[in-house]
């Protein structure tokens, strides 16, 4: 990925410098640093014992997670044994609530099972969680017994019974090494951080730097835990065992505390400058984080082939297209898109950014994630091929201030943007930028040569009968006419006339109607003009939708977006035509087992056809084309199985 990254915190002292527990010990005493002692038999219900430590936490609910979803789950809970056995937990999770000291001790009774049925559950093989709850739970300070006014969840790896902010930091770091890695990874590999042992006590170990991390670390995490859940803890009624949270969501925060550990260190160690003692964690500044606890579903990938194995001229037979670039999309960790960068040559789409602009660039909230577009440029293909990992192109959006750049080392847009590259490395001077203001009813968006010169070209939504107008199904998915002034001479209007009323699907007696497959029920005619003869002689034509109801789900899928441009028309290697173009977009059927019921309408194919004639209101789509002068094929990852992979990097 091209946006800096940060990583998973190096690794700087020798695993044996970790404190080993001895031999011979007691075992209701801990170890310092929170591990059970080798040969502790569990055959006999002894309380499993341990400590909640910020400060030591008085009055926190920790419990066994048994079924691995981070939130307490009360009985029944049935339990699968290695042999296939089940039992069944009938009061949930073992659980209980901290004292002073913050010590627990968990009755784990339950977890002994009869030996004719399988052996009984282990404790030290299921993670702890602790949760501090806002008005109850009770943090031990040298200025007395402090109430907790946000909460927040910590967690341990299995064995570890001390259940703290660094803990946490060890359980995620781990996880999140072992879903990037084919090798095995142990606990204890990250347990350590810069010579602490992030799994020890460390009020009792006298370390006041660990201290002041974990203090600095409970801040950070309380400030990711949705006021929802903190104002349902707050209820008189409330002792913790509430369900609030997704598996996903607390993953995703574990997720941020590791991405962002390493800069709320930063902060302590320069605040700190040695004296960790005397530090006062609740006045530092640290980062403001939201986080995507929905885990939404995002384009991550979008692969183009738009370019000819044999070197013939497109349009080409779709099995002779070959890969001509590669875009990546980069979010942030609450799932704002931040840049989409390209092995080769992509294609700027300014209804595109339009349609980001009207949700802040958070792509989960359209329901066709970005519509398509390619570069047809021969060169987008020799980029591609000969520069290996290379990034060849970028754009950048920083929605605070409502800019977006594109950066290129190409000169695949000479000719259809005018656009040369200003070096021969990306993160120089933007050869483009646009900027932009959002009213009421449309978008203006203003493009300028480099970062703040000359205007070039405005562009403004037309909402008038648009389908983010007309079609009823939920949220608007943003799509419009638009306006495009260069010089304030009209280049290209596209506005929509009023349409027509939705159909339903037709069949014959030979071909009846296959409710699974895509059907046009709904067509958006417009108007063209521009300040071309070929523009002028572009319209009148159509969008044509699939807008029903099928098994309770809402479809609305774009299946044809046709458009103009004469300048991609005129490439190099492009038949020389009018430059009437079409989308024709693919998804999956509705029967099919990619299809995510609650996200219906995400492309999963696009090709780029001349324009054809509209459709019949009811007519079944066509079958995807031997020719085609592109292919676009779209990946999409959940938001928390792409940020793990970023920590790989």
């Amino acid at each position: 990925m091209v946006a800096a990254m940060k990583r998973l915190i190096t690794l700087t002292v020798p695993l044996l410098s970790l404190v080993i527990a001895g031999c011979g010990e007691e075992s209701d005493r801990l170890p310092v640093d929170g591990r059970d002692f080798d040969g502790v038999d569990y055959s006999e219900p002894a309380p499993y014992q341990g400590r909640v430590i910020d400060g030591y936490l008085n009055n926190a609910r920790v419990w066994l997670d048994i079924d691995g979803d981070g939130q307490f789950t009360p009985g029944p809970l049935e339990v699968e044994l290695a042999n296939g056995a089940v039992v069944t937990l009938e009061e949930g999770e073992p659980t209980a609530m901290s004292g002073p000291g913050g010590r627990f001790a968990i009755d784990i009774s339950a977890l002994s099972v009869n030996p004719s049925v399988g052996p009984n559950l282990d404790p030290r093989k299921y993670p702890l969680y602790a949760l501090a709850i806002p008005g109850k739970t009770l943090e031990e300070t040298s200025r007395g017994d402090v109430l907790v006014e946000n909460a927040y969840l910590m967690s341990a790896s299995p064995g570890i019974r001390n259940v703290t902010p660094l803990t946490t930091l060890a359980r995620f770091r781990a996880g999140a090494a072992r879903r990037n890695s084919l090798s095995p990874i142990s606990e204890s590999q990250l347990a350590d951080l810069d010579g602490l042992n992030l799994w020890q006590d460390y009020i009792v170990a006298g370390d006041q730097r660990a201290h002041a991390y974990a203090r600095a670390l409970a801040r950070f995490m309380a400030s990711q835990i949705p006021d929802s859940y903190n104002e349902v803890l707050s209820r008189p009624e409330s002792d913790g065992t509430e369900r609030q949270l997704s598996k996903d969501a607390v993953f995703l925060l574990g997720y941020s505390l590791v991405q962002n550990a390493g800069d709320v260190i930063a902060i302590v160690d320069a605040a700190a400058a040695g004296n960790y003692e005397n530090l006062d964690t609740d006045s530092l500044v640290l980062p403001d984080v939201p986080v995507a606890l929905a885990n939404p579903v995002l384009l991550t990938r979008l692969k183009v082939s738009a370019d000819s194995r044999r070197g013939q001229d497109l349009p080409t037979g779709t099995s002779d297209l070959d890969m001509s670039a590669e875009l990546f999309f980069d979010y942030s960790e609450d799932g704002q898109l931040l840049s989409v960068s390209s092995r080769g040559c992509l294609a700027p789409s300014l209804p595109e950014f339009a349609r980001l602009i009207q949700v802040n660039g958070y792509m989960a909230q359209l329901k066709t994630q970005w519509l398509p577009s390619a570069s047809l440029s021969r060169q987008s293909r020799q980029r591609y091929e000969e520069e290996g990992e290379a990034i060849h192109e970028r754009i950048v959006f920083d929605w605070d201030n409502q800019q977006a750049f594109f950066d290129t080392v190409t000169s695949c847009h000479e000719q259809t943007l005018a656009v040369y590259p200003e070096s021969s490395e990306l993160d120089g001077t933007p050869e483009l930028s646009w900027s932009w203001n959002q009213g009421a009813a449309e978008i203006e968006l203003v493009e300028h040569l480099g970062v703040a010169g000359s205007e070039r070209r405005t562009f403004t939504t037309l909402a008038a009968n648009s389908p983010s107008e007309e079609l009823e199904a939920g949220a608007p998915d943003w799509v419009t006419g638009y306006r495009v002034l260069a010089e304030e001479a009209t280049e290209a209007e596209l506005s929509f006339t009023t349409p027509d009323e939705a159909c339903e699907p037709e069949g014959t007696d030979r071909t009846p109607v296959d409710e699974a497959a895509p059907y046009v029920t709904r067509l958006f005619p417009f108007d063209y003009a521009g300040n071309t003869e070929a523009a002028n002689n572009f319209g009148p034509r159509a969008y044509e939708y699939e807008a029903r109801e099928v098994d309770g789900l809402a479809i609305e899928r774009l299946l044809k977006l046709p458009f103009l441009d004469t300048a991609t028309a005129n490439l190099d290697g492009v038949s020389p035509g009018d430059g009437a173009f079409q989308w024709s977009l693919y998804y999956p059927r509705l029967d099919a087992d990619s299809l995510k019921p609650d996200l219906p309408n995400l492309i999963q194919t696009a090709y780029l056809l001349d324009v054809t004639t509209v459709a019949g209101c009811g007519a079944r789509f066509q079958n995807a084309p031997r020719n085609a002068y592109a292919r676009l094929d779209y990946q999409y990852q959940t938001l928390s199985d792409y940020l793990v992979g970023l920590l790989a990097e």
